[in-house]
């Protein structure tokens, strides 16, 4: 951190002439290529600049044993031994107040010293997205056109209830959640989507229509139909009138618009021809590792899959589910409660990604050994989504019982996935099911503004309070990141 404080210090001294200290560092390029563009880090123990794109950083980190770096863009601890950023609260408001001064300075050199600007730009703080300003002409056309929306605290604009059409409270309660997706409503409010298929069956075009109704200011319930009848062609084991899973609804939903927004602009994009980089999978998809042990060599087998969501085992279930200690270091984190010995969240991740045996019935072929073998198998989570949807298996289905699994779980507002990945995330939704497997009833917990939160049944929308969202039973939690990064 000290370095980039000096870094930022040294080119704020407004004398281009004359140096007032002698300079810490030459130059802020990559020291092995000479580039700055490339997501440059500075290391920590000694002034060396190295690209984390093209992994100069991590050469320098393997062969100086200098394991820690600060990306100079966003002010990022990055250990090399983890392999993912640190996250601190006192280092993130220094790199929050040392990028809001190197804005102010770049206004500054851009004003006076038009041809030193350049040095500021050279040290990869501010360069690309800087905050927006209004032009005189964009002034003088909101002077002209004064009638706007003004969003309050007490603003209801995007709150709108859904006429059930016959047992389709499963899909009310995931638009609800969709339309009160932070990211997912920029997209569509912008006019992003730019339509290629030729018949009028797009369910990306009809999501776009639902969030302008959704955000007109109109207060009657909504009357989706056309979106029912778009799902009921394009998946049609939910077609009917018959009780469905919520989420198996968001599930199919999503790989709908994921298809359907693969001919647009955004689609098209993706660096990879084998991922999609519309604006689904930006938001929705997750990295999933698994790694596979061989018990007699040891050799590890690793694949890597993309989720949209993360199905948790209950206690209770037919899955056995290991004993948890109240008190110990999951009834801690996230300010979730053991009371009564409740299961948190947190426990449900824990034993999601602990390592699990496989056992004499599901033996696999060894590369090592060249014969089956028994072997562990650890899932671990490789990328964070910017959206998480944690799925609790409430519904269970086997040969000899079909059941709901009321066990309460404690879910937090605000989720720190430290023990997981270095993540914090925001609770902005919660679906929740009322009654038993062959009669129930699907409400959402939408959140409007920070604490205040609304209780979406159908076409009826009350307030609720932050004690009503975390005392509910819980099917579908819905997670926001609080802190974005550009790639």
């Amino acid at each position: 951190m000290m370095v980039m404080m000096t870094l930022l210090v040294s080119i704020s001294d407004p004398q281009p002439v004359s140096l007032s200290r002698p300079p810490q560092a030459k130059s802020c390029v990559c020291h092995m290529c000479g580039a700055h563009l490339n997501r440059l880090h500075s290391c920590l123990y000694c002034v060396f600049f190295g690209c984390f794109t093209k992994k100069h950083i991590h050469e320098h980190a393997k062969n100086k044993r200098h394991n820690l770096a600060i990306d100079l863009l966003y002010g990022g601890i990055y250990c090399f031994v983890c392999q993912d950023y640190i996250y601190d609260k006192e280092m993130e408001q220094i790199a929050k107040e040392e990028q809001r001064k190197a804005w102010k300075l770049q206004v500054f050199f851009t004003d006076f010293f038009p041809v030193v600007c350049v040095c500021v730009c050279v040290s990869g703080v501010g360069e690309k997205y800087s905050t927006w300003e209004p032009t005189k002409r964009e002034l003088e056309l909101l002077r002209h056109n004064p009638k706007r929306r003004k969003m309050t605290t007490n603003c209801t604009i995007g709150l709108r209830g859904l006429i059930n059409l016959g047992n389709t409270c499963f899909m009310n309660c995931i638009v609800q959640a969709l339309t009160h997706t932070p990211l997912l409503r920029d997209f569509f409010l912008s006019d992003r989507h730019k339509c290629e298929m030729q018949s009028n069956s797009c369910l990306v075009c009809e999501m776009s229509q639902l969030f302008q109704e959704f955000y007109s200011g109109h207060r009657s319930p909504h009357i989706p139909f056309r979106l029912l009848h778009l799902v009921w062609t394009h998946a049609r084991h939910l077609a009917g009138y018959e009780q469905q899973d919520a989420h198996e609804f968001l599930i199919a939903a999503l790989d709908v618009l994921h298809r359907h927004c693969k001919g647009d602009d955004n689609g098209k994009k993706a660096n990879n021809p084998n991922n999609c980089n519309c604006i689904i999978d930006q938001i929705f998809t997750g990295g999933l590792q698994s790694d596979v042990t061989c018990q007699v060599c040891h050799g590890v087998s690793t694949t890597i899959d993309p989720f949209w969501d993360i199905s948790l085992d209950l206690p209770g279930s037919s899955t056995p589910f290991w004993p948890l200690s109240p008190g110990g270091d999951g009834s801690t984190l996230n300010g979730e409660s053991h009371l009564s010995g409740a299961t948190t969240l947190t426990d449900c991740l824990r034993r999601f990604t602990r390592p699990e045996h496989l056992g004499s019935g599901a033996k696999i072929k060894c590369s090592g050994c060249h014969s089956y073998q028994e072997s562990t198998k650890q899932l671990t989570m490789k990328k964070l989504p910017i959206v998480a949807c944690f799925h609790l298996k409430r519904f269970e289905h086997s040969a000899k019982l079909r059941r709901k699994i009321i066990t309460y779980v404690s879910f937090p507002l605000e989720l720190d996935m430290t023990p997981f990945m270095a993540s914090r995330y925001s609770l902005f939704a919660v679906v929740n099911h009322q009654g038993t497997l062959e009669s129930g009833h699907y409400t959402t917990f939408i959140r409007q503004h920070m604490d205040q939160w609304f209780k979406c049944d159908d076409a009826i929308i009350t307030k609720a309070s932050n004690k009503d969202v975390l005392d509910s039973e819980g099917y579908l939690l819905f997670y926001h990141k609080q802190f974005l990064e550009y790639e």
